[in-house]
């Protein structure tokens, strides 16, 4: 059998076995001297491995049943009459190892040998496994059985049980490995030779196939690829060991550092006896350090209590603060009775500003007395000077009676003549109200007609634009159904779609719900949409952050009041159960039972919101009133709808707004024929209220000409009606003057003269009272100036006293600032005294200190001239080297463990590496002997 090209594990390790045992071999030659045998190989018991026990076949090509076949363990012959089952025993022998269909040449499919009318073929072939050559013995057991399934599509699954009937494996590698253990080759010619490829290979007479043939059944070709196999594992070998000599490197130079630590180890000890004379150094250099600073702090102590200045300073400016204090005061007082003097002022000027104001009330009060007094005056001499010029004319009428009888007759004559004119235009207006009425009246009705058309005419307008969009919406539907709910509904769910794959929805919307719905009956979709209504374009959301997306996105295809409804309820997987709340009858189904509902969250959105469920469809009209109004209607059902779409409740009963489903609709094509055929009938109806409409719009503008001329008539006859009033009125005011008594008029003279001179000595007493008021008034308004001037000087010279005031406060504040100062001065400077002294006496405990500690390190004083920061910086560097090498290095102990370690491993690997080298060099001699051999074996 032709090899994987996939190496196997079990492969693997056998050829590991066998590179072993070659290398063992060698060692062996080397180490006794014994010449290499190319064949050590031991044979096996006959018959233990790899033969064919049994043979099984069930539902295979033409046979129901066939088997078990029993075989022995050499040479079997099966015969029989054609049909028998000798080819199908082959065969399935063939399948049942793994062979390929086109190999048995009985079939180009697997699915063609599982028999007529059966689903399935199966195969079972049962393989000897004993000896110690045994393939996992201890899994299989004594016997290996191989069953093969074939469905009738052509798949195969492989079983692969141990003599108990235990499961080991299913998987076609393990049947590879199994039969590459014992060495059986389902394709090789020489294990398996069918009928056609005797033929071909006895009838062909190219000596290349048959040299291939030879190759293939010789296992030359087998063994050439395992020398192909061998060479290939051994470049990887090489290169391995190419890699462990670089590692070697590494090894070498990791044994050279341990060396050179170990090495290192004698230089550590006098590095700590010099880390011990510094550091003895170091005390006592430390307590030189410490006395230098106490000595420096006495000096500064010292000449801290010699310095008298701050005491001195602080004295000098408490005297300059006494005398700045008494020439504050002395401007405090000045400014105190120049202020007392002020508000003295500001009082009487108010007192004086009161005084002014009530004088100059009472003068104003005074001089309307006087003015009244005066027009009084010139109005009674007005009436004095009209009534002489009246008693002039009086005693001059007498000539002029007879003329004035004249103009009377001549008077009454013209006022009859326009009484008889004015009461011809009085009827001709009253006729002419009437006409205007009339003709008002007449218009009115036009217009309100012609409002009635256009309103009816708008009406149709808008009815054929509903008709024309619902025409273009079913036009648009025949190459796409979402179009009915809408233009723009299409790229509506295309952007749903687009958004859900950018992860912006939880789960994606479903809608709109009539898209999602289908009828079982086509009937009933005026009753299934008369009763959904607004639900048909209503989208679901699983939540609120869906529910807002989708509404951002609806936003670009739908104005705010024209949006579909949007429901926010979880999804769920699986319809509510509504056995226990819907209606059942008999002889009606409710609206749930009506509709086809693929998908569960529809149904029960519309399970929630409508109640589906408790709703019947009954579709005659007296049927419905029957089940719902005449007597109880049927449990858990709330309303019914008829196949029109009326609307059935117990005690009411509404007709729907419209007669044909928009959404739901199944015969397209008639439903476009309709809308087309209302079309027509609403363009001729807009034609013949067109043509209505120019005849009432032109006998209105006749009514509206007509009438305007009516009451420009009515102006002009009004017009002259009051000319001839006016003139009636004229000539009555004229009435002849009466002769009046001139002793009357007289006396009325005289005591109008009278009453003049009485009014003419008021006029002079008010007048000297005005004058009065005046005088005062100006003598109070010369006060209050005074006392405003007397106020605006000591303003004046209070201001020089406010800056001084403000100057001295200034240096008040200042002196009393650096007073301050001087005192925080004097006391930080006893402070510090204090503070120096108590570090005085700190610095001279620790030096006691250092000097214990230091005796305690080295008991004799040593005489240091080094600084201690140059000793602590050789102190620091030795520490640093010292911890250098004990880390590099290491305790002695295991410094020297380490050494001998890294000693061995490098041995080691360098001989490793010399072995494997040597190993490399002997199998390329075996392989060149080997393939001599094979080239002898193939000529």
């Amino acid at each position: 059998m032709k090899r994987k090209s996939k190496v196997l594990n079990d492969e693997k390790f056998t050829k590991k076995r066998r590179l072993e045992a070659v290398k063992e071999e060698e060692d062996g030659r080397e180490d006794h001297g014994t010449t290499f045998n190319d064949h050590s190989t031991s044979p096996s018991g006959l018959g233990d491995i790899g033969v064919i026990e049994s043979i099984t076949i069930k539902n295979f090509m033409c046979h129901h049943l066939l088997g078990p076949f029993q075989f022995g363990p050499n040479v079997n012959f099966i015969v029989g009459n054609n049909g028998s089952g000798k080819s199908a025993i082959l065969t399935a022998l063939i399948v049942g190892l793994g062979g390929k269909a086109t190999i048995t040449n009985r079939g180009a499919s697997l699915k063609g040998f599982v028999k007529n009318g059966e689903s399935t073929a199966d195969v079972t072939v049962k393989l000897r496994n004993r000896g110690p050559d045994a393939y996992k013995g201890d899994v299989y057991g004594e016997c290996i059985s191989i069953e093969q399934r074939i469905s009738s599509d052509g798949v195969r699954t492989c079983r692969l049980k141990s003599k108990t009937g235990h499961l080991v494996s299913n998987k076609k590698d393990e049947l590879t490995a199994i039969l590459d253990h014992f060495n059986i080759q389902v394709d090789n010619p020489v294990s398996i030779l069918n009928q056609e490829m005797s033929k071909q290979f006895l009838h062909s007479k190219s000596e290349a196939d048959k040299y291939k043939f030879f190759m293939k059944a010789t296992l030359l070709e087998q063994m050439k690829r395992d020398y192909i196999h061998i060479k290939q594992t051994k470049a990887v070998t090489r290169e391995q060991v190419e890699r462990q000599e670089e590692c070697l490197k590494d090894l070498k130079q990791e044994f050279l550092q341990k060396k050179e630590r170990y090495e290192n180890l004698s230089s550590v000890g006098k590095m700590k006896e010099t880390l011990e004379e510094l550091k003895k150094m170091m005390a006592w250099c430390l307590v030189r350090e410490k006395e230098r600073l106490v000595q420096q702090l006495q000096e500064q102590m010292d000449t801290e209590e010699s310095n008298h200045k701050h005491e001195e300073n602080l004295q000098l400016c408490q005297n300059k603060v006494t005398v700045a204090e008494k020439k504050l005061q002395e401007i405090q007082s000045r400014l105190h009775s120049r202020k007392e003097e002020e508000e003295s002022l500001s009082e009487d000027c108010r007192k004086i500003k009161e005084e002014v104001k009530s004088k100059n009330k009472a003068q104003k009060e005074q001089e309307v007395v006087y003015f009244r007094a005066v027009n009084k005056l010139k109005q009674s001499e007005k009436e004095q000077s009209l009534l002489h010029e009246r008693i002039h004319k009086v005693k001059n009428i007498g000539s002029q009676n007879k003329k004035a009888e004249a103009e009377h007759t001549k008077r009454l004559l013209k006022i009859s003549s326009l009484r008889t004119q004015l009461e011809k235009h009085e009827t001709q207006c009253t006729a002419l109200n009437q006409e205007i009425k009339d003709r008002q009246q007449a218009l009115f009705k036009g217009k309100e007609e012609l409002d009635k058309l256009r309103l009816e005419e708008k009406n149709i307008q808008v009815s054929m634009e509903a008709k024309l969009k619902r025409k273009n919406q079913l036009l648009a539907s025949r190459s796409n159904k979402l179009k009915r709910f809408g233009d723009n509904m299409p790229d509506l769910l295309d952007t749903i779609d687009k958004a859900y794959i950018q992860g912006r929805f939880t789960k994606k919307p479903l809608g709109p719900i009539g898209a999602c719905i289908n009828l079982k009956d086509p009937a009933l979709a005026v009753a299934v949409e008369s009763c959904l209504r607004s639900f048909m374009k209503t989208f679901c959301c699983d939540n609120y952050k869906d529910e807002a997306v989708l509404q951002d996105l609806m936003s670009r295809y739908f104005s705010k009041g024209n949006r579909p409804q949007i429901i926010v309820s979880p999804f769920s997987g699986s319809v509510y159960k509504v056995q226990g709340r819907g209606v059942n009858h008999p002889d009606y189904p409710s609206v749930l039972d009506s509709l086809s509902i693929a998908n569960p969250v529809i149904a029960n959105c519309l399970i929630d919101m409508r109640g589906i469920e408790s709703i019947l469809i009954i579709k005659e009209k007296n049927a419905a009133r029957r089940v719902m109004q005449q007597g109880r209607p049927p449990r858990n059902c709330r309303e019914a709808f008829t196949v029109e779409g009326d609307q059935v409740y117990p005690n009411r009963y509404y007709t729907p707004d419209f007669s044909m489903a928009k959404y739901l609709g199944g015969d397209l094509e008639t439903e476009i024929r309709m809308v087309e055929s209302e079309l027509e009938n609403y363009k001729a109806q807009l034609s013949r209220f067109q043509l209505h409409l120019s005849s009432v719009n032109e006998d209105i503008q006749r009514m509206e000409a007509k009438l305007h001329s009516t009451i420009m008539t009515l102006k002009k006859t009004l017009a002259t009606v009051n000319q001839v009033k006016a003139g009636v009125t004229e000539l009555e005011n004229v009435e002849e003057e009466q002769t009046d008594d001139i002793s009357t008029l007289e006396e009325v003279a005289q005591e109008n003269q009278q009453r003049i001179d009485g009014e003419k000595k008021t006029v002079e007493e008010a007048k000297e009272e005005l004058e009065e008021h005046k005088r005062t008034t100006k003598e109070v308004d010369c006060q209050y100036v005074d006392v405003r001037n007397r106020i605006e000087q000591l303003a004046e010279e209070t201001e020089p006293l406010k800056e001084e005031q403000g100057k001295a406060e200034a240096q008040c504040s200042k002196l009393e600032r650096s007073l301050k100062i001087l005192e925080k001065k004097l006391k930080d400077h006893q402070d510090n005294m204090q503070a120096m002294r108590s570090d005085l006496a700190l610095k001279e405990e620790e030096v006691t200190e250092f000097v214990a500690k230091a005796k305690e390190i080295s008991p004799e004083r040593q005489q240091v001239d080094r600084s201690a920061r140059s000793i602590d910086v050789e102190i620091t560097r030795l520490r640093r080297k010292i911890s250098v090498q004990e880390s590099s290095h290491g305790d002695h102990e295991q410094v020297v463990r380490e050494y001998a370690e890294a000693l061995a491993n490098y041995r080691d690997k360098s001989n490793q590496v010399r072995d494997l080298k040597k190993f490399i060099d002997r199998l390329d001699n075996i392989m060149s002997d080997r393939q001599t051999r094979y080239k002898i074996m193939r000529r």
